[in-house]
């Protein structure tokens, strides 16, 4: 995303069954998405890191679930 990510306000935003956090194991945000079958990891320095997809059209559209999902904690950091 290039840009700093305040995960806390993610976790709040997002359905608690679809993520993990817990910075005391993992520094990062596990965020498991449907369809397609994806799991992001999200970092608060903006890294991301998409795993699972079969092709690279799934991968684009995990990205863009991602995206949707998280864009209103993103326009609050501006």
């Amino acid at each position: 995303i290039g840009r700093f990510i305040n995960l806390n306000r993610v976790v709040a935003k997002l359905s608690l069954e679809a993520i993990e956090y817990e910075p005391e194991q993992f520094p990062g945000l596990v965020y498991r998405i449907k369809d397609p079958k994806i799991v992001a990891l999200l970092f608060s320095s903006g890294k991301i890191i998409l795993t699972g997809g079969k092709n690279l059209t799934d991968v684009k559209k995990g990205l863009d679930v991602l995206e949707a999902s998280i864009k209103d904690v993103l326009a609050e950091q501006k």
